[in-house]
């Protein structure tokens, strides 16, 4: 059973992968600062798996550490996970977001080329196309400028990447473009879990539907869409972390100093208007929403093109907008 390394492995999308990693035949150890998340979900993890995960507290980029677990556990690939992600946090904070992101990935590489570890899965983001001239977006489209630094700190740990993976470091790396990851485990027993208030939407719409918050607002109906709010790619966190399992069997087929990278989104864009109306229709409760301003740093539409995902890594998502929004409720009920 080989060891993967997960950065930020208790938290959202981190927890998910470790199941599916767990299921594929893979030994997921999990180092998390549980500055995002909660030491609780291990015990939820091993409800799901009927085994204890190996856990470290403390920050991945502290090289002491590290080095423990590689002492006593022989790792054979990384998936980076942890990184600050809010975007309207990062436009307040940007120097937080700059140290944190691009910090834990230098302090990343620099072990992994010690240690001679050879395959990394970093979570890149959708926010590296800004607002694309053109939709859906491929690979190949041009990376705009960030709309936040946010998205400037995942362009810019692309680039460290590439330049990396260049310099015959002995290497392999993909890049997972991530579009808009919402709903949860089936069992309701892991999910999206904010810290405070919501930086995303579905959490914000389950919160407000469980009377946590009072309404919903919607940052602007006067876009160039379908009925005005922003546009969006939503896909199921279990089909994310599927993902991720079919990235590091590919890594293992290539050559050393390898780089790729695939967008892991469903290729259909729906408005946050729909995904509300959806959420009303599939769990049969309202939810309380008004319109606000705009909020800078927003991209208006983006949605993938995943003929490179399904015909290279042969991964298809599996689960609907529907079965998204209903697994995220049946969590938010558990809570």
């Amino acid at each position: 059973m080989k060891n993967i390394l997960i950065t930020g492995g208790a938290g959202y999308i981190g927890s998910h992968t470790a199941v599916q990693l767990f299921e594929a035949g893979y030994n997921p150890i999990i180092i998390d600062d549980l500055s995002n998340s909660d030491e609780k979900v291990l015990d939820r993890l091993e409800d799901i798996i009927g085994k204890r995960l190996t856990f470290f507290k403390g920050d991945c980029s502290d090289r002491s550490l590290l080095d423990q677990i590689a002492t006593e556990y022989e790792i054979a690939g990384v998936i980076h996970f942890a990184a600050f992600k809010a975007v309207g946090e990062s436009t307040k904070q940007p120097l937080k977001y700059y140290q944190n992101n691009i910090g834990s990935l230098l302090a990343l590489l620099d072990f992994m080329k010690a240690k001679q570890i050879k395959d990394l899965v970093f979570s890149s983001s959708c926010t590296v196309y800004g607002q694309p001239d053109q939709l859906p977006v491929t690979e190949a489209t041009p990376r705009q400028d960030a709309e936040s630094p946010y998205g400037n700190t995942k362009k810019i740990c692309e680039d460290i990447l590439v330049d990396f993976v260049k310099s015959q470091a002995g290497i392999r790396v993909v890049s997972l473009r991530y579009f808009n990851p919402v709903g949860a485990h089936p069992s309701g027993k892991i999910g999206e879990l904010p810290i405070g208030t919501p930086a995303n939407l579905v959490p914000f719409v389950t919160q407000t539907a469980a009377g946590i918050r009072e309404k919903l607002t919607i940052f602007g109906d006067d876009y160039d869409t379908i009925d005005g709010s922003c546009v969006r790619d939503f896909i199921h966190v279990m089909d994310l972390a599927d993902a991720h399992v079919k990235a590091l069997d590919y890594l293992k087929e290539q050559q050393d100093d390898f780089y790729d990278v695939f967008n892991v989104g469903t290729g259909n864009g729906n408005t946050v208007l729909e995904v509300i109306r959806t959420f009303e229709k599939v769990n049969r409760i309202k939810v309380n929403f008004e319109i606000g301003a705009r909020r800078p740093g927003d991209v208006v539409k983006i949605w993938a093109d995943t003929t490179k995902i399904n015909s290279i890594l042969h991964w298809h998502p599996s689960y609907s907008l529907e079965d998204s929004l209903r697994d995220s409720w049946n969590w938010q009920k558990t809570l």
